[in-house]
């Protein structure tokens, strides 16, 4: 009985309330619909979305729910209808769903797909924080993967990829020869950093208060950087960098007040501000000032529709986002490798690994 126990139980890291969450045993996930199929988990990763949670941000995230949008895994089960995968198959899990069939996911806008679909993973539903995970609409929410590619490589496709190449550059409208500054170079401002490269823009500024990340970002292509500890001294040296003119795409990718104030402040003539960040609180928006400035600015939650795209540029070697990662845990070591993530300029971390080391292979 307690072996059968055990089998219907795994361990997950979960959500309780602003400032808490925990590593318990909850119930492992089973089929609930036709298109469903559970992986087993592999590898997984945290986010800063996820620190956004624990801290409150998400008043959606609801008690008791499992952390986690990113990972690869092997399939477990798939339900009657799914028809790409099968058990045995590994996985990269799409931090969002599809169903592929409603209004939104008609026009490729798969973030708000109407039928269980968008970003919901440790979100709306359990996610990938855990030993097991079910997948809504399985067959466009999964793809196989490469097998020249690595692991690391692959979970980081799950979500900071498509996400800053389609929130920040592509909506950011990066093009040749165009200057961009990146605000925010954590996982998500480097990430945009390696997919702007692909349109050869003339400068990269980085922009953040971290040296080391600063460092880090020179090493993966920037042009410059830009310490922003005195705000007022970091704008002045933006538009030192280009000619007085500020620049042609700022990306804003912490979600702060603070980040977005300075995207506004160093944007050019017809330039455009690019919200990544996930923003817990209202920000200030000097339209005063800036609609006579011809600028543009987005917003947007990933739809992962650029994701085959990317996994043919992984495969060229065009970029190596495993590069990013900086820290390795196992599953039941997760609870510290939050506190390490949480305090990320302390450690130097920027991507953090974690691997399932509970489920054994079937």
């Amino acid at each position: 009985a307690a072996s059968d126990v055990y089998k219907r139980q795994m361990k997950a890291y979960t959500y309780v309330k602003p400032g808490f969450a925990q590593f318990i045993d909850v119930d492992k996930p089973v089929v609930r619909k036709p298109t469903d199929a559970i992986v087993r988990m592999v590898k997984t990763t945290i986010c800063g979305t996820d620190l956004h949670i624990i801290k409150g941000d998400v008043p959606a995230c609801k008690s008791g729910t499992i952390l986690g949008h990113e990972g690869i895994g092997i399939v477990e089960e798939v339900g009657d209808s799914v028809t790409n995968f099968k058990k045995g198959d590994k996985v990269l899990i799409s931090c969002v769903c599809a169903c592929g069939k409603c209004y939104y996911c008609k026009k490729g806008i798969y973030a708000h797909c109407e039928d269980e679909g968008g970003w919901i993973f440790g979100h709306l539903i359990d996610g990938t924080q855990a030993e097991y995970l079910r997948v809504p609409h399985a067959d466009n929410t999964l793809y196989h993967t490469p097998s020249d590619l690595s692991d690391e490589a692959l979970v980081m496709l799950s979500d900071i990829l498509p996400t800053a190449y389609e929130i920040g550059v592509l909506k950011g409208k990066v093009e040749p020869g165009c200057t961009v500054a990146i605000v925010g170079s954590g996982p998500i401002g480097l990430a945009s950093l390696l997919t702007a490269q692909f349109y050869s823009p003339s400068k990269i500024i980085m922009v953040d208060i971290d040296e080391n990340r600063l460092d880090t970002a020179m090493a993966f292509g920037a042009t410059d950087k830009v310490n922003s500890a005195n705000a007022e001294k970091a704008v002045q040296a933006i538009f030192d960098l280009t000619d007085g003119r500020g620049v042609d795409v700022a990306i804003e990718a912490v979600g702060i007040p603070d980040s977005f104030d300075l995207c506004q402040k160093v944007i050019a003539v017809d330039g455009t501000i690019a919200n990544c960040g996930v923003h817990g609180k209202p920000v200030e928006f000097e339209l005063d000032r800036l609609w006579i400035r011809n600028i543009n600015v987005t917003t947007g939650l990933v739809s992962t529709n650029t994701t085959p795209q990317l996994l043919k540029a992984l495969e060229s070697h065009k970029i190596e986002p495993e590069k990013l990662v900086t820290h390795y845990f196992k599953l039941s070591e997760i609870e510290e490798a939050f506190k390490v993530f949480g305090q990320a300029a302390n450690h130097h971390a920027i991507k953090v690994i974690i691997e399932n080391d509970l489920s054994p292979v079937q």
